[in-house]
This record gives C-alpha cells, sequence and structure tokens, in this order.
C-alpha cells in the first residue's frame, strides 16, 4: 500500500545510480537491508508502516520515550546537589587539617630554629667547627621557610642572630689562618690541622668572598718563597735558567699534595689554582725582565725559553683540566677542523728545538702537539713582544737560504736532462717548502696573532726573490735568429740535423722550471690555506698570498712561450724557404715537399722531450701544444700568402702538404710516443679550424677565374673572412694581373652584401664540382693521391 502523504512522490527519485556504491558493496559486504544495492526506500517505509494506525502508535512510543528522558535528567539533578550538600562538610573538614599541619609543621621548625642559633652560637665560640658545619646549614635550610614572616620581630631577630653568627664563623676562620698561614716570611707550620679542614667546610656554606680570601692568603702565602728567590736581580732569574721556575712549582705541587692535599675540599682545585697563580707571576716577571734587558735576548736563547714554557704548559694540561681559569685574556683554543691540505702532515711538537738544542736531543721522537690546551699561552704569551727577533733570524736566514740556492745552481748547473724523471722539480723548491712549514709550526706555537702576520710578510718576500732569482732568473735566453741558411742548404737538409735554438739540456731546464713553478704555485696555495687555519680568526682577511701565486704563473707562462718559441722558430726557416720557392714552375705532383720534412723533424725532435718533461703536469704540456698550434698555424698562412703566382700544379702541391702538415699537427700531442693518446678536444679544434682555413684557400687557388660570378661567389662560401684584402692576397697568389684584378675586386665588392646561401644557381656551384671538367679530374686525382700516402 503506498504512503503518499510521507512526501514519497516518485520510486525513481530514491533508486541508487547503476555504478555508485556496487565496487563498495563488493568490499565490505551487508545484510543491512539499507545497504543493498537495489534498496527502495518507498518499498522500506511501507513495509515498517503498512498502515495509518502503525505511524500513530509511533508516534505515541516517541513521546513516550522524551518523558522518560526528561525523568532521568530531573533525576540526575537532584542527586547532584545530594552529592554537593555532603561534600560541603568534607571539604571544611580537608581545610582545617591542612592549616593544622601547616601550623604545627612551622612550629617544628620555628624550634629547630630557635634552638640551633642557640647551639651555633655556642660551638662557634668554643670552635667547634666540624659540628657547626653540619648545624650551620640545617639552620640556613630551616630559615628559608620564614621568608614569608620576616615581618614578625621574634623570627625577624632569629635570622639577624644567624647572620651575626655566620659573620662571626667567617671572621674567626679568616683569624685561624693568618695565625696558621703567616703573610709575613716563608716558613710555614709543619702540617695541616683538623680545625682548619673543619673551617674550609664551614666557607663553603658562608659568603663566597670568605672561601676566596682564604684561597687567596694561603696561595699568596704558598708562593711567596718563589717571589724571593726568583728576584729580577736574581741570577737564575734569566730566560736561560727557566727551567728552575717549573722545577720549583712542580717540587711545591708535590709538597701540597703532602701536606695539605686533605685540608682543603676537592672542589676547591687549590693545587690547580696554585699552578694558575705561579703562571700569572711568572708571566709578569718574565715579562719585566726581558722589557729591561731586551738587548741580550738572541733567538736561540728566546726559543729555548719559550719551547721549555710551551713544554710546562703541556705539563699543566695533562694534569689539571683548566677549570679555574678565570682570566678572559686566555681563552681554550678550539681544535682545527679535519683538513685534507697535504701541505702538512700531523704537526710534531715544538720543531724550535732543533734550532736551540743540541743535535742529540733533534734525534728524539717529536710528540704530536695537544689539541686541546688551556694551559696555551698563560705564560709563553710574554714572550709575543719579542719576537721580532725571531722574525728577523727567519729573515736572515731565508736570504742565506736564497743565497745558497743560486751559488748551488751556478755551480751544479742545470739538471741533467732525463726522460724517465717527468720533468723533475728543483731541489731547492722543497727544502724552501720543507723551512717554510718549519717556521710555520714554531711561529703558531709561539703565537697566533701578528707575529703570524710579520712571517707571513717574509714568506712573501722570499717566494718572490725564489720565483725571479732560481726560476725565472735561470731560464734560458734567446738567441739571434739563424741566419745564413739558404733556401738550398734548406732543402738540401738531411734528416736528424738540428736547427733548434735550445739544446736538449735546455729544453729540460725549461721544463724543469716550469715544473717547479707549477709546484711552488700549488704549495703556496696550500701554505695560504695552512696560515690561515694557524692565525687568529680576526686577521684571517690579512693573509692572501695571491701576488706570489700570479708570479708563479707568469714563471710558467713565459716558460711555455720559451718553448713555443723555439719550436716554432726552428719551423720559420723552413716556411721561408716554403714562400721563397718557385711554385708557378712545380710541373707534377710529388711526394710532401723537403719544408714539410724539416717542420715535421724538428716537431719530432722537440716535442717528445717536452712531453717526457712535462709528464707530471700535462695540463701545461696541453697548453703548450695549444700556443704552438696558434703560432704556428697563422704563420704557416702568412708565409702560404707569400707563395705566388702559383700554378695549378704548384697548388695542388701546396695542398698535398698542407694535409700532411695537418695530420701531423693533429698528431703533435703524442708523436713519437708509444702510448698514443687522444689530443684534447680544445687543440683538435684549433688544428682543424686553422689548416682547413689554409685548405680552403688553397682551393681558391686551384679554382678557375672566369667565370668571374662563380669564383667570387665560392670564396664568399669557403672563406669566412670576406675582406677584400684577404681576396686580393688570393688574386696575388693566381697571379693575375692589375686589371683583371680590378674588375674582380669590383665584382667582389658588389657580391659581398648578399652572399648565396642555397645551392641552387650557377654561382652557388662549389669548387669541387667539375666545372669545367678538366680542373674537376685533377682535384680528384690530388685527394686519391693524399688518401694513397694516408
Amino acid at each position: 500500500m503506498e504512503v503518499p502523504r510521507l512526501g514519497v512522490k516518485s520510486k525513481r527519485c530514491l533508486q541508487p545510480t547503476p555504478h555508485g556504491f556496487s565496487f563498495f558493496f563488493k568490499v565490505f559486504p551487508s545484510q543491512d537491508p539499507l545497504d543493498r544495492a537495489d534498496f527502495n526506500a518507498v518499498e522500506y517505509i511501507n513495509t515498517l508502516f503498512p498502515t495509518e494506525q502503525a505511524l500513530e502508535e509511533a508516534q505515541k512510543a516517541i513521546q513516550q520515550l522524551f518523558g522518560k528522558i526528561k525523568d532521568i535528567k530531573d533525576k540526575a539533578e537532584k542527586s547532584e546537589q545530594m552529592v554537593k550538600e555532603i561534600t560541603r562538610d568534607i571539604k571544611q573538614l580537608d581545610h582545617a587539617k591542612r592549616h593544622l599541619t601547616t601550623s604545627i609543621t612551622t612550629l617544628n621548625h620555628l624550634h629547630m630554629l630557635a634552638g640551633g642559633v642557640d647551639s651555633l652560637e655556642a660551638m662557634t665560640r668554643r670552635r667547634q667547627y666540624g659540628e657547626v658545619a653540619n648545624l650551620l646549614q640545617g639552620v640556613m635550610n630551616v630559615l628559608e621557610h620564614f621568608h614569608r614572616y620576616m615581618g614578625i620581630p621574634q623570627i625577624r631577630q632569629l635570622s639577624e642572630r644567624v647572620k651575626a653568627a655566620q659573620t662571626e664563623l667567617g671572621q674567626q676562620i679568616l683569624a685561624d689562618f693568618e695565625e696558621a698561614f703567616p703573610s709575613q716570611g716563608t716558613k710555614r707550620p709543619g702540617g695541616p690541622s683538623n680545625v682548619l679542614r673543619d673551617a674550609c667546610l664551614i666557607a663553603n656554606i658562608l659568603d663566597p668572598r670568605i672561601k676566596q680570601e682564604i684561597i687567596k692568603k694561603f696561595i699568596k702565602q704558598h708562593l711567596s718563597e718563589y717571589l724571593v728567590l726568583f728576584q729580577e736581580n736574581q741570577d737564575v732569574a734569566w730566560l736561560d735558567k727557566i727551567d728552575r721556575r717549573y722545577a720549583w712549582i712542580k717540587r711545591q705541587l708535590v709538597d701540597y699534595e703532602e701536606k695539605y692535599g686533605r685540608m682543603f675540599p676537592r672542589e676547591w682545585y687549590m693545587a690547580e689554582r696554585i699552578a694558575v697563580e705561579f703562571c700569572h707571576i711568572t708571566r709578569t716577571e718574565l715579562a719585566k725582565i726581558m722589557r729591561t734587558r731586551a738587548k741580550e735576548i738572541e733567538v736561540k736563547l728566546l726559543l729555548f725559553a719559550i719551547q721549555r714554557t710551551t713544554n710546562f704548559e703541556g705539563f699543566l694540561a695533562k694534569r689539571f683540566s683548566g677549570c679555574t681559569l678565570t682570566d678572559g685574556t686566555l681563552k681554550k683554543p678550539e681544535s682545527p677542523p679535519a683538513s685534507t691540505n697535504p701541505f702538512l702532515e700531523d704537526e710534531a711538537a715544538p720543531e724550535m728545538e732543533e734550532l736551540a738544542m743540541e743535535k742529540g736531543d733533534s734525534e728524539q721522537p717529536k710528540k704530536p702537539k695537544a689539541p686541546d690546551n688551556p694551559f696555551h699561552g698563560i705564560v709563553s704569551k710574554c714572550f709575543e713582544p719579542h719576537l721580532y727577533v725571531y722574525i728577523e733570524s727567519q729573515d736572515k736566514n731565508l736570504g742565506e737560504l736564497i743565497d745558497r740556492f743560486v751559488a748551488d745552481f751556478k755551480a751544479q748547473g742545470p739538471p741533467k736532462p732525463s726522460m724517465d724523471e717527468g720533468g723533475a722539480v728543483l731541489p731547492s723548491c722543497a727544502d724552501l717548502f720543507v723551512y717554510y712549514k718549519k717556521c710555520m709550526v714554531q711561529c703558531s706555537q709561539l703565537s697566533t696573532g701578528e707575529p703570524m702576520i710579520a712571517l707571513t710578510t717574509i714568506f712573501q718576500k722570499y717566494l718572490q726573490e725564489y720565483a725571479w732569482k732560481i726560476l725565472s732568473g735561470n731560464l734560458p735566453k734567446t738567441t739571434s735568429s739563424s741566419g745564413g741558411l739558404t733556401i738550398s742548404s734548406l732543402l738540401k737538409e738531411k734528416e736528424g740535423s738540428e736547427v733548434a735554438k735550445f739544446t736538449l739540456e735546455e729544453l729540460c731546464l725549461i721544463c724543469s722550471i716550469l715544473s717547479t713553478a707549477e709546484y711552488c704555485l700549488a704549495t703556496t696555495q696550500q701554505l695560504e690555506e695552512k696560515l690561515k687555519e694557524k692565525v687568529d680568526v680576526s686577521l684571517i682577511e690579512r693573509i692572501n698570498l695571491s701576488g706570489e701565486m700570479d708570479t708563479f704563473s707568469t714563471v710558467i707562462s713565459s716558460s711555455i712561450q720559451l718553448l713555443v718559441q723555439d719550436l716554432d722558430a726552428a719551423c720559420d726557416p723552413a716556411l721561408t724557404a716554403m714562400s721563397k720557392m718557385q711554385w708557378q714552375n712545380v710541373e707534377h705532383v710529388g711526394d710532401q715537399s723537403p719544408y714539410v720534412t724539416s717542420v715535421i723533424l724538428h716537431i719530432k725532435q722537440n716535442v717528445p722531450i717536452i712531453r717526457d718533461n712535462l709528464a707530471s703536469t700535462r695540463k701545461y704540456f696541453t697548453q703548450f701544444c695549444i700556443k704552438f698550434a696558434n703560432s704556428f698555424i697563422p704563420k704557416f698562412i702568412t708565409h702560404l700568402f707569400k707563395c705566388k703566382p702559383i700554378s695549378m700544379v704548384g697548388a695542388e702541391q701546396l695542398l698535398l702538404d698542407t694535409h700532411s702538415l695537418k695530420m701531423v699537427l693533429l698528431d703533435l700531442p703524442s708523436i713519437g710516443s708509444q702510448v698514443v693518446r687522444k689530443a684534447p678536444a680544445s687543440y683538435t679544434k684549433i688544428v682543424v679550424k686553422g689548416m682547413t682555413r689554409a685548405e680552403m684557400i688553397l682551393k681558391v687557388v686551384m679554382a678557375p677565374h672566369e667565370p668571374l660570378v662563380v669564383f667570387v661567389d665560392n670564396y664568399i662560401k669557403l672563406l669566412t673572412d670576406c675582406n677584400t684584402e684577404t681576396f686580393q692576397k688570393i688574386l696575388d697568389m693566381k697571379g693575375l694581373k692589375r686589371s683583371e684584378q680590378s674588375s674582380t675586386l669590383e665584382l667582389f665588392r658588389q657580391r659581398l652584401p648578399t652572399p648565396p646561401s642555397g645551392p641552387e644557381g650557377s654561382s652557388s656551384l662549389s669548387l669541387l664540382a667539375p666545372t669545367p671538367e678538366q680542373e674537376s679530374s685533377r682535384i680528384r686525382k690530388l685527394e686519391k693521391l693524399i688518401k694513397k700516402r694516408l
């Protein structure tokens, strides 16, 4: 039976979509009618309420349910009110109990405080410090509970009595220590006192100034003998006997541990405080005596004193933690970050000892430098104003070292040529940087401030001197160009003859100097990084060795330029011979010309030597190859333009020669080597571009100049530098008369603005095209000849 008054007008509107929940029902199956895919709301409602009477019964049931809910709510509110009335009395009783407990506790504390104050005053008069120490701490803890009640006269009176007892204890304890350790005289009692030991426990509780006063007086009395023994006018006060100072304090520390180690609380660190105060006194006294006797300070004495002092600071670091250091001028050094810099290995302990001590001492194993020494500089800082003596000494030593390098080079001569060493670095270079390393380590142990900057300036000075006196100053000088070579003598030149200006020894020397400069450049950069690690952070920006690195780069460039000039000059006579040959009289194309053989000979003689001696610095050998190609190829093209007039056969011979030179140049980086490596792409690009231009010039020369339009357009197509000067040179090479050149140049100027870009039309025909057939046949024969030779 339908029930239209429910508002269900259409059965279709309640139908589920065909695919809306199909997947959901497959994953989560359900027996509920509401979850069925074909659920019909109208049928479901009619099933539940088949008649209007069923609807009315449901409404009545709902009304009854609401009535029951309201009844439950009313009963809950009544129950809550009843609970509040029951707990009201409980809360009052709870508050009363809490107040009563507080009152009882306060009264107990008051009783304890009153009794404690009485006992404290009595024990103080009797100097019962052991009992007082425990009682005083308890009284002070109890007194903290009465801070809120200080307005009560009785409480305030008790607090004032406690303060008075503390004051009296402090004065009494100070008087006891003064009596036990009088300020005057150097003699001390034989042993500690149990009374004083307990007094120290009380001092921990009293005002911190009491503790500081006890420590100050004890240390002053303990070190009073030191001030007398090592007065400025005493012989043992000077630097040469500085060991005695440190031996004295070591004995005093042992004496303290034996006699007074148990008297002072461990947390007072009295032994460390004694050592620290000794260091402050020693630094002041040494600074005073060195100012007075500054003229007597020499470098060995200074280094000896510093070495002994840094050793003592290391001893302190091993024995004490440095927790008592409060001097703001001294701070705990940070451990340097891990570095992959190859300039230095793990730094050895004071290498300055090698200069100050006997040879026997230098043979002892070196200890690594302690990385985190809080006592570093606590005494040795006093030597910093006098480090100019050390800097001046290093300046003098380095000057003598450079002079010795110069003398040794003159005496021993250039390094012997060797094909196996790969360009040996001059031994003096390694010696220089080893000495630099030693100086840097020494100075960093002396100071990381201004002396390091001064030493850096010295380093810069002698790096420059080494670059100019040892390296640049010993580069071979270029001689005058080898005149007297005639064309006939060059053409008759036999294989194995030498035309190069530099001897084998000179070439090896240049390579050795280049390798040394490269080593100096890399090591100077590492030296700069290490100096920046050693120096104070605020001074890092003042360390800059870029000028010295530029100087070594200049030596490298000069060395490469000498090698290029030498090989270039060796090839000059051959190119001159090429330009003076009668190319219009060549009747047939043969093997490569003698001038090509001469150029190849010089390349094969020089390049393997240079490559083998620059094996350790291959990037600079690549630079040499690139610079030679950039120098030789333009010069070759210049001499090519001087070959005029050229016959067709002569041009073919020149094209064959040019191709031979191109192949040799492409193979130049590995020529004469058993290991064939692919030439660098940057070098290959230069050779291909330059020699291809030379080939294009010859192909233009080989092409017929008529018709003029074809000739001009092919020139514009094959040569990128479409300028009148180059075009004029090609016309001269072809041997055209001035009248013919004039019309050709005029046509060239007209055609230049709009060069042909497509393959169509007669003006775009390639020079390799059969125009005419005779010229095509000649070029094809030449190509076959080249391929046959390859």
